[in-house]
């Protein structure tokens, strides 16, 4: 990372060190570190590797753990890779793999990510499922609360991000702000996701009020951090959640799996080419 003779301005060192670190953190163990092994992998000293974390904090590229003060990427880290966005990045790893999945369950499955109160559609499979029950479903939005794929995603995504997402939901006036305000309710439901490690929308949401659907959920992960939730949706008169469970629960976590080792590696190559 040394500077080129020919470059027509100075090096930028702080600029460099920065990079080096947030290259650190991407590639610690389970995406955390410390400032005693960020300054061990730089080289750097530990005041230094403090200050420029303070800065990466501030600037809304980094966060600390309140619980073991360990520093890990924040999402806003993603707009420094083009491309990176939920709609055209994740769904283009997700979507050949949703093929997959469809291939053995049949049924349709959708990717959804976060936006507000909502879940927001960014994948599907409906339009190639023999057995969905509607087409469009491309930028639908979902409640959080009363949906499997938003019951996931909250309940795997950061403390801080959940809490943030359930105040705003509770602000509101739909059919979710009531589930939201009450908190011994909304902590149960999440606590029992987590428990089982699914998450399942037995009939309390319904697209379509002339069909009544079941989903099971699971979250997308990368490195401790929330991306997304994919679900399996079904009629429930053709299977319960138990049953779907049981039977769908191995293909989808496998097509997660598959989905996050996927954006594990192109995130790794991405980032090198940033900070090389």
């Amino acid at each position: 990372m040394c500077p080129s003779n020919t470059n027509a301005y100075p090096h930028v060192q702080g600029l460099s060190r920065g990079l080096a670190l947030l290259k650190a953190i991407n590639f610690s163990s389970n995406g955390r570190a410390t400032i005693a092994s960020l300054s061990e992998a730089t080289g750097l000293p530990r005041p230094t590797v403090r200050r420029l974390l303070e800065t990466l904090e501030a600037e809304g590229y980094v966060r600390k753990s309140t619980s073991d003060r360990t520093y890990r990427l924040n999402q806003k880290i993603r707009q420094l890779s083009d491309g990176f966005t939920d709609e055209e990045w994740i769904s283009e790893i997700a979507s050949p793999i949703l093929g997959e999945l469809l291939q053995k369950i049949v049924w349709p499955s959708d990717l959804c990510t976060i936006d507000g109160t909502d879940m927001l559609v960014r994948e599907t499979t409906h339009r190639f499922s023999p057995l969905s029950f509607h087409r469009a479903r491309i930028r639908q939005r979902m409640p959080i609360l009363l949906t499997s794929a938003g019951r996931a995603y909250l309940a795997y995504c950061d403390e801080q991000e959940r809490r943030r997402a359930i105040r705003l939901i509770a602000a509101g006036n739909d059919a979710q702000a009531g589930f939201a305000r009450n908190s011994i309710l909304v902590d149960r439901l999440l606590e029992k996701v987590r428990h089982q490690g699914y998450a399942s929308n037995d009939g309390d949401w319904n697209p379509s009020p002339q069909v009544a659907i079941g989903a099971i959920a699971i979250p997308v992960r990368h490195k401790g951090t929330t991306l997304a939730a994919i679900n399996v949706v079904f009629l429930k008169k053709a299977i319960s959640i138990p049953d779907a469970a049981q039977k769908f629960l191995p293909d989808l976590i496998a097509a997660v799996q598959k989905i996050e080792t996927t954006i594990d590696g192109r995130l790794s190559e991405q980032f090198s080419s940033v900070v090389d």
